[in-house]
């Protein structure tokens, strides 16, 4: 089995999570999917290289398994992030779309999400709690943004559209005001793109259990439409690099700006 995580060490104040980007399934999981979850539909297509290179001090901590594996983003206890809504769980039952992803029978037992947990969830937490760790040692503060995609259309999920940037601080609570702030800003003076801040996307479980910031650790969700950066998001959910040309240069203004504010916040 490969690597649970893939950890690139900056030295930046900046710390870029990717949870959902991963596609490996282990073959005894594997062989459980039926074949609408072989499609790995959910996943956060093309978003590791979307933000390659942006910010080349930053350090990156990539899950390499797939979400049907187990959620890297959700409360390990099972607790929903949206009461009420819609949504997947810890280790989803259905799709996005509600459409039913394991083989009648093999859906994940108590026991299968347990060894789950300590095998794949923990350690990708583990490594992401030792890097904001570390790079809060040498800059006294760091930075927790949590990269994520999805489609714009889940009737399932939200009504309508979803905008293009979706930014969650979980109401504020989650990084300092200039933080959240500036990426909001940002987000809205790109042209040809619309956003919002704590809109359906408030913040995932990575956000909210890291952000801190009286203890000088902030965190900020940016979850994509798809359709910023993806050619169709369908299959083959191929990467369209003019679209995504165009998002990268908001991206890296987002994150230039947050890693200043960062570097003022230590002092």
């Amino acid at each position: 089995m490969m690597p649970v995580f893939e950890i690139n060490q900056g030295t930046s104040p900046v710390i870029l999570a990717f949870p959902h980007t991963g596609t490996d399934v282990p073959p005894a999981i594997w062989d459980r999917l039926n074949d609408n979850g072989r499609l790995l539909a959910d996943t956060d297509w093309h978003i590791h290289e979307l933000y390659a290179g942006l910010l080349p001090d930053a350090t990156t901590v990539r899950a390499t398994f797939h979400r049907y594996v187990i959620d890297a983003n959700r409360d390990p206890d099972g607790v929903s992030l949206y009461p009420g809504q819609n949504t997947t769980g810890l280790v989803p039952e259905t799709d996005f779309d509600g459409v039913a992803i394991w083989k009648s029978g093999e859906e994940p037992t108590s026991d299968d999400i347990a060894e789950r947990l300590a095998s794949f969830h923990a350690p990708y937490h583990a490594a992401l709690k030792a890097e904001i760790e570390r790079v809060k040692a040498i800059h006294s503060v760091a930075v927790l943004y949590d990269c994520h995609s999805i489609r714009s259309l889940i009737p399932f999920l939200f009504e309508g559209p979803l905008p293009d940037f979706n930014i969650g601080t979980d109401m504020g609570r989650t990084c300092d005001a200039r933080i959240e702030k500036a990426a909001t800003e940002i987000a809205g003076r790109a042209e040809g793109y619309t956003s919002v801040i704590n809109g359906r996307f408030k913040g995932g479980w990575t956000t909210r259990h890291y952000g801190k910031p009286d203890t000088c650790v902030h965190a900020i969700q940016m979850e994509l439409a798809q359709i910023t950066h993806l050619a169709t998001e369908a299959p083959p959910f191929a990467y369209d690099a003019g679209k995504a040309d165009a998002l990268r240069h908001h991206l890296k203004d987002i994150l230039t700006t947050i890693e200043a504010i960062a570097l003022e916040l230590k002092r």
